[in-house]
Parts: structure tokens; C-alpha cells; sequence
């Protein structure tokens, strides 16, 4: 394996810069459905955007054939280290100006930039959009620090947690906050059709959550502060948006704790924003998150939140300002905050309006396309014109004659 070096060309000389992101495959999720919107989004002029799927294209990678380039199936099996030679090929054959693997560890950041290294892809980066267990940055992924560009960060935290904890080199995190379309998730009548629906009773106050049913979420928190804030506001309903290996455990609990006709198992929606209408309370129990969309989502839709204060969400979420920050957790502490909230519906609201207005300052998605895109152009040319600087020429040496 041997890198091939490349002469680059200064962007102000050359057309849009093809950018491949790789990834396992595209489920339902947050940093999935972050990346559907920067490839969507990136302008055509400066960017060419491709999507390199390892294992097969998901959900979301089937919703963007036809949109942009999708490449998948290199990846056969755990351990089948020729995927190292089919992705070089294809880097190769797309001849790729930058390469971002998208997720924390793994194969995808593995062989993802190992293979741009091999194929010489000028700019090679890790966006590592989760925090801690299930998914670190294992000793291999390591080892490739001295290949990577960058590693981006979703929040200060998490840059601060990456250094600090998974061995990435300061000098070379850079924090590009998450963003969400708040042209899509913006404050609405909560959908009267739906909410019969989902068989919600006309007048009862809504609790929700959206988030993928695994361990890491705490959906058994979600369903402890169920139980005891049912307790303090009879007739309250509970809506859980996605799904997970977790589903069967998770409601086998609601039903031992007398949920069964107060939780709703929703699974993976599209209509996510018509779902928030319904909600007076944004609720997340996570034990650990980096920057999690589905709160910007809430937030630009006026929203109040009640959340622990894990990983950057005390950055997003102000305590008494935009909602109820607690020690992660804490059921107790949650459900009096979820009551608190109820029991208070114009103070809810001015939280949720506070909200939006954070999110449209900070984490617009278009916020979040600039700041790719800037990274991306910045290391590119940055190479570009240090590879183009000439030769210096020697002077010959000056010779002064002796004076007798």
C-alpha cells in the first residue's frame, strides 16, 4: 500500500471539490439525518457531495439516490479487510478531493481514512458525532490520528471530552456545531387529526421524547418519570418516537409500571414536527449525548425542555431560560421539573419561544453547512498553495576581493 501524492490545484483554479462521506449505512438517526441535510444542502458551485454507505444504504441512503452519488455493499463482513482495496478504488476512480467519515470509531473511520490516505485524497476527516460508550475511538482509530486533518467536534464539550478521552490531538478538533432546518421544525397548532389518531384525549397534557431505543438513552428513565409524574397530573399521555433493540425490554417495563394506556410506542416517524405539535414538554433522560438533535428540533419548534445536564446540553439548554436542567438520572428531580412545567403552561411557553430564538442564533442547519464547507475549502487550499510555493533558487555566493 503506498499513498500516491497528487498536484493540487488552488480552488479560485479548479471546479467544485467532490467530497465522499463515509459511513456503515444510513438508519433513522440523528447524525444521519444531520448528513442527508449537508449533502442536500452543500452548494453545487464549490462542492460535489457523494455518500460511500460500508455495509448497505438504510433508509435515509435510499431517500437520496438520485440526489447525489451513493455508493454501498464494500464492506462483506467483520473482518474482511479487502474493503481497504475496493474503497481505495473507488476514491480513485471518483477522484475525491476530501474524504469525511461520519461517526465515532469503527470500521467507517478505520478503513474509511486509511483508504484516502493509501488513494492520496487531499483532505481527510472524522466527524464524531456521539460522546462516550457504546462508541469510542478505539487504540486502531488511534493510530491514525497523524492521517486526519480534523476532527470535528458537534459542541465545545464534546471537543474538550475528545481530547481529553479518545485521543484526539487538540491542535486538530474543530467544533462545528449541529443544525436543524427551522424552516421545517417551527412552532405550529398541534395537529388535531394526529392527536385522534394516536387515540391522545382531547385536553390531556403530552410529554414526549424522540430518540433511538438503545441503552445509552435511558428510555427506562423516560418511563420511571412516566410513572411518577402520572402520579402528580392524572390523565397526563406519553409519546416515545423511534425505535431500537431496546422496543420489547422497554415495553414489557411500561406495562409492570401501569403505563400501558398512558405510553405510546410510536417507532420511526416522518412526520416528526406534526408529532412535537402535540407535545407541552419535551422530555430527554439520556446518560450521555454530544449535541442531540432531536433537542434543537424541540427548541426550534417552542418547545420547553427537561433534560439532564450531560455532555454539551447545558450549552444548549438554559436552565429557567429555555427549560429544566437535572443531574442525569435523577427520576425524581425529572418528573418534579416535567410537573413544574405542566402546572405552568405560560411560563412553558415563554421557554419554548426562547428556545427557538436560541436555536435560529446558533444551530441553523445552515450554520452547520457553512462551517463544513469552510473546513473542507480552508485545509484544501491550505495544502494546495504550500504544494504550489516554487523552488527557491541559490544566489552564488558573493565574493568580496581582499584589500592589499
Amino acid at each position: 500500500m503506498f499513498r500516491r501524492s497528487r498536484l493540487l490545484v488552488p480552488l479560485e483554479d479548479r471546479g467544485p471539490l467532490r467530497v465522499v462521506f463515509v459511513i456503515t449505512c444510513m438508519p433513522v438517526g440523528g447524525a444521519e439525518t444531520l448528513l442527508v441535510e449537508l449533502l442536500r444542502r452543500m452548494d453545487r458551485q464549490r462542492f460535489a457531495p457523494e455518500l460511500c454507505c460500508l455495509k448497505f444504504r438504510g433508509p435515509l441512503g435510499d431517500a437520496l439516490v438520485g440526489e447525489v452519488p451513493v455508493w454501498s455493499g464494500l464492506l462483506l463482513h467483520k473482518f474482511d479487510v479487502a474493503v481497504l482495496g475496493r474503497l481505495r478504488r473507488l476514491l480513485r476512480r471518483r477522484a475525491a478531493d476530501a474524504v469525511v467519515t461520519v461517526g465515532t470509531g469503527g470500521d467507517k473511520m478505520f478503513w474509511g481514512r486509511l483508504a484516502a490516505w493509501s488513494a492520496g485524497v487531499p483532505v481527510i476527516c472524522s466527524a464524531l458525532h456521539s460522546t462516550g460508550l457504546p462508541d469510542r475511538v478505539e487504540l486502531p482509530n488511534r493510530l491514525l490520528a497523524p492521517l486526519t486533518d480534523a476532527f470535528i467536534a458537534v459542541a465545545g464539550a464534546q471537543a474538550t471530552y475528545l481530547a481529553e478521552n479518545e485521543g484526539c490531538p487538540p491542535a486538530r478538533i474543530r467544533v462545528v456545531p449541529n443544525g436543524v432546518d427551522t424552516d421545517r421544525f417551527h412552532p405550529r397548532w398541534p395537529d388535531k387529526k394526529l392527536r385522534a389518531e394516536l387515540g391522545l384525549p382531547e385536553g390531556a397534557p403530552v410529554v414526549g421524547i424522540v430518540a433511538a431505543l438503545r441503552p445509552e438513552k435511558r428510555h427506562d428513565v423516560f418511563l420511571d418519570v412516566a410513572a411518577k409524574v402520572r402520579n402528580a397530573v392524572p390523565g397526563v399521555q406519553f409519546l416515545i418516537v423511534g425505535d431500537g433493540p431496546e422496543r420489547p425490554r422497554l415495553e414489557s417495563l411500561a406495562g409492570r409500571l401501569g403505563l400501558a394506556d398512558a405510553v405510546r410506542f410510536l417507532g420511526t416517524r416522518g412526520d416528526v414536527p406534526e408529532v412535537l405539535s402535540l407535545l407541552d414538554v419535551f422530555l430527554l433522560t439520556s446518560q450521555m449525548e454530544a449535541n442531540p438533535v432531536s433537542i434543537l428540533e424541540a427548541m426550534a419548534s417552542e418547545k420547553p425542555i427537561v433534560a439532564p445536564a450531560v455532555g454539551s446540553i447545558p450549552e444548549v439548554v438554559v436552565d429557567r431560560g429555555v427549560g429544566r436542567l437535572t443531574a442525569p438520572g435523577d427520576a425524581d428531580a425529572l418528573a418534579a421539573a416535567v410537573t413544574e412545567l405542566l402546572a405552568a403552561p405560560d411560563r412553558a411557553s415563554a421557554m419554548g419561544r426562547a428556545g427557538r430564538e436560541r436555536v435560529l442564533s446558533h444551530w441553523s442547519v445552515g450554520r452547520m453547512v457553512e462551517g463544513y464547507q469552510d473546513l473542507i475549502a480552508e485545509i484544501y487550499q491550505s495544502k494546495a498553495t504550500r504544494r504550489r510555493q516554487p523552488l527557491r533558487r541559490l544566489r552564488p555566493p558573493v565574493v568580496r576581493e581582499k584589500r592589499p
